[in-house]
């Protein structure tokens, strides 16, 4: 066994009425005054009331964060925190607020007036303290658990990956009263961007037997509850185990990381604007179907999880692996149908014009490092072209 690394700082306070210990942690890491961050549409919906109600100190909301967490705006949240003399942040939403959150606490800790100083893998050391609190609305990113921030530049069009295992948060919350009001069909495709982090978690370069145990948790609750949501999106059970497996998948990836269909998928994200949940569904299968000669154990692994135990034992060993990807397959087509989706690479109409953009942006993907597979620009071509479906 090779040596490993395994990090998770992160307290994690989950379940009914998490949020009633918001203002105790607060008082535990000395918060006198938070900077509130979130975007227009949770306050609007007066999701966020759901958590200022349990804040007794005072704070500054700011809540103009865009779907794309980017460098503007991230230098304008470190300056309101400065001018309003906060000494914490607590981060309400989304991955883009929540990768804001940590662009901001970056530039605050560490003392510097851009990310582009930054960018990279530990490029980051310990700096100066800042508590941060991540309370995510969506049941997908895992940026709460995650030592890994993607940030926007609008001007270079790019996405910016910053892992370091000082950007975890400090206290998660977990609780499902925060998804209750998620739309079905952003809540299907951010379950299925966890999914992908737990299954390219487990059969990237870096996995190890911690993040193993964390990747097969996370796919395990997503297959039990991912249909049971679409009948019953009221449920706050369920909403809890899709939260949870959330969390448990970014744990694994943060340590693991991820491989091609993250790298593909940011590049597609960042030149034809496809949500990144829907990026996911599009090219999972397409990606794995590549990786599979190399991934073969590793997918016939995971059948277990995906497939469930009797598939399991009556699939011979060898047919194990395809028969993994065709229950995705199967899966994939199935929620598409249900929330009346066409999530296809065949629906992207700017794809074709695009495509060496996308290439050579996600050829320079830091995702494809650790891609057990080695990637070249014809691999790409040919699955977004369509050669592996999808």
């Amino acid at each position: 066994m090779n040596r490993f690394e395994f990090m998770n700082k992160t307290k994690l306070v989950a379940g009914d009425n998490a949020l009633f210990q918001l203002d105790f942690e607060c008082s535990r890491y000395h918060i006198k005054k938070a900077l509130i961050l979130t975007d227009n549409n949770l306050v609007k919906l007066k999701v966020v009331n759901h958590c200022l109600q349990h804040l007794t100190i005072p704070y500054y909301i700011y809540d103009n964060i865009p779907v794309d967490s980017s460098v503007y705006t991230i230098n304008e949240i470190a300056s309101l925190y400065e001018v309003n003399q906060c000494d914490g942040i607590i981060a309400i939403g989304g991955g883009s607020v929540l990768d804001s959150a940590k662009g901001a606490y970056l530039l605050l800790s560490q003392e510097t007036n851009s990310l582009e100083d930054i960018v990279g893998f530990e490029a980051v050391f310990k700096g100066k303290e800042i508590p941060f609190f991540a309370i995510p609305t969506t049941s997908g990113t895992g940026s709460e658990a995650t030592s890994v921030a993607v940030i926007s530049h609008p001007d270079k069009n790019i996405k910016m990956e910053i892992i370091s295992e000082y950007i975890q948060s400090d206290v998660t919350f977990l609780d499902p009263l925060m998804t209750l009001s998620l739309p079905l069909k952003t809540t299907i495709f951010t379950a299925i961007d966890a999914l992908t982090h737990a299954i390219e978690a487990y059969s990237c370069s870096g996995k190890n037997p911690i993040s193993d145990i964390y990747a097969t948790s996370a796919i395990s609750l997503i297959i039990e509850n991912i249909h049971q949501i679409i009948e019953h999106p009221n449920d706050k059970n369920i909403r809890l185990n899709l939260a949870i497996a959330s969390y448990l998948a970014g744990c694994a990836f943060s340590n693991s990381m991820v491989g091609i269909v993250h790298g593909i998928g940011h590049a597609l994200g960042a030149v034809c604007h496809i949500p990144h949940g829907e990026a996911m569904a599009m090219l999972l299968i397409p990606c794995m179907k590549f990786n599979k000669d190399v991934c073969i154990d590793w997918y016939g692994e995971l059948l277990l999880y995906i497939g469930g135990s009797e598939l399991y034992a009556t699939t011979p060993i060898h047919q194990r692996a395809n028969k993994t990807i065709e229950c995705l397959e199967t899966l994939l087509y199935s929620l598409n149908m249900k929330i009346s989706s066409n999530c296809s690479l065949t629906s992207i109409k700017s794809l074709k014009d695009n495509l060496d953009d996308i290439i050579e942006k996600a050829m320079n993907d830091g995702a494809m490092i650790v891609n057990k597979k080695n990637v070249s620009y014809d691999d790409v071509y040919n699955i977004l072209g369509g050669k592996y479906g999808y």
